[in-house]
């Protein structure tokens, strides 16, 4: 049986969870979105599970969705010899100029513009900051000379960040350009662009997609570095949803600011009715362990708490030893805590300034009147999918069930908070689907006789336009 939670659950394809019984156990429990990640993906094997989900979806009703998420410009060393370590106060070199076997002296640095981007003082960190160095000098074409301040093991092609440096790499490289068009084509749900630093980022994004793709494909913004905290207004206006990064964040920035930036994040989201995903290290002890920490659970639990729409696992589902385990146990946690009045999400009320404000203020009015009449379901009949956003932001306590033709949001709307979707063909009179959908919700079990329901649709419905209608029915 599907789990009746609202809050949704991302969980990273991996080699841990490659058959079908495993990714169908993982669904049973709790599963939304899968995720690929692009950093460590082959096209053959992403292709497969992609079709394996979908058939899994067609087999048994699910509405499971596919978010790809690009790599993005991460920085990393060459190749190290084994068992290089640096000492402080050492002087080590990083050269552009040619890809040598790394020592204790010298690195081969993957990022030509490097020595010209970076100033003497600035700080380079590796390896998520275990290891960190301060530039002394850089002669600005191929070598930069720079002190450890936190020694350690060397290791091979690891990640570099640069906290206190503008770097001038676009948020999309080449490997990122080709992973996205790949994405496009197996018509993934959502796209997630990683290190998006100004709104430029993300319109680069939506080009690709307009060119390769005759279907909108929403993108989220993965927001890890300081410089998207500052544009922060820009980029919302720009994505369709948000991450929470806490890997790379907790890397550029002290890691005791993460916890706030994480609530303000979510906050901003939830006041811009886009959906936000908490990401990083959540059940990480699952990785190889059956029970997570308390503080692991108390981390779900609050991101939940501040009001994230969904919560992810990376290592725990992609390469750990108990990825049907790990679902159960977040799925728990989420239920224990999402219907608590302790959650507070931002209802600032729609303004008139966009052609939407009818529909907005409508999903506002159903989610708002719900609540006053104690509605057990908000079915709502769309065709872009745009009142799921919309009342899912409300928070309502009543089930959100969206009906649709479209089979492209069917999945995609999965990401959304309380969210669960339908297909539904039919465009009779508006009176005699109001009735139909009615039965189908209370045959699924959701309302049963003397409950009220919220029903949107846009009359007439078979123009398929705008939300323009409200209506409560009792069920018979």
């Amino acid at each position: 049986m599907l789990t009746n939670k609202k809050t949704k659950i991302v969980a990273t394809l991996g080699p841990a969870c490659s058959t079908r019984e495993i990714i169908k156990d993982m669904i049973d429990s709790g599963v939304n979105v899968f995720r690929v990640n692009f950093s460590h993906a082959d096209y053959n094997d992403v292709k497969e599970k992609i079709d394996l989900i979908r058939g899994l979806n067609d087999e048994f009703g699910y509405t499971t969705a596919i978010l790809g998420d690009l790599q993005g410009p991460k920085l990393r060393v060459g190749v190290m010899e084994e068992g290089t370590v640096v000492q402080d106060g050492d002087l080590i070199t990083f050269t552009t100029a040619e890809d040598i076997l790394g020592t204790a002296k010298k690195v081969f640095m993957k990022y030509k513009n490097f020595p010209n981007d970076v100033n003497p003082g600035e700080r380079i960190l590796l390896d998520d900051g275990k290891l960190i160095f301060e530039i002394v000098e850089t002669d600005k074409i191929s070598e930069v000379v720079a002190r450890v301040i936190q020694g350690g093991e060397l290791k091979s092609k690891k990640g570099v960040n640069l906290p206190n440096t503008k770097i001038s790499l676009p948020a999309m490289t080449e490997k990122d350009i080709a992973d996205a068009i790949f994405a496009i084509e197996q018509k993934v749900d959502w796209i997630a662009l990683s290190f998006v630093k100004t709104p430029e980022d993300l319109k680069d994004l939506q080009d690709l997609i307009a060119k390769h793709s005759d279907h909108k494909i929403p993108i989220i913004a993965k927001i890890e570095m300081p410089e998207a905290l500052e544009n922060i207004d820009k980029i919302v206006a720009y994505c369709d949803g948000l991450m929470v990064a806490r890997g790379d964040l907790g890397v550029e920035l002290p890691a005791h600011e993460v916890p706030l930036v994480q609530k303000e994040l979510i906050r901003r989201a939830k006041t811009a009715r886009i959906p936000v995903i908490v990401a990083t290290q959540m059940m990480e002890t699952m990785i190889t362990s059956l029970t997570p920490t308390r503080a692991e659970v108390n981390d779900v639990a609050n991101s939940v708490m501040d009001g994230a729409d969904a919560v992810m696992l990376s290592g725990e589902t992609a390469t750990g030893n108990y990825p049907v385990q790990v679902i159960q146990k977040m799925s728990q946690i989420i239920q224990a805590v999402e219907d608590s009045p302790l959650i507070h999400v931002p209802q600032n009320t729609p303004q008139i300034k966009t052609k939407r404000f009818i529909t907005k203020t409508i999903c506002h009015h159903a989610a708002t009147m719900a609540n006053a009449i104690q509605a057990k379901a908000i079915c709502t009949l769309t065709n872009s999918g745009y009142t799921a956003f919309q009342i899912s932001a409300w928070r309502p306590n009543a089930h959100i069930l969206v009906f649709t033709s479209n089979k492209r949001i069917l999945t995609q709307l999965n990401l959304l908070w309380g969210v669960r979707s339908f297909f539904y063909e039919k465009t009779v009179s508006t009176d005699d689907t109001v009735t139909d959908i009615n039965e189908i919700v209370k045959a699924k079990g959701f309302v049963e006789k003397g409950d009220f329901l919220i029903n949107l649709a846009a009359m007439p419905i078979k123009e398929k336009g705008m939300v323009n209608t409200l209506r409560v029915s009792e069920i018979e």
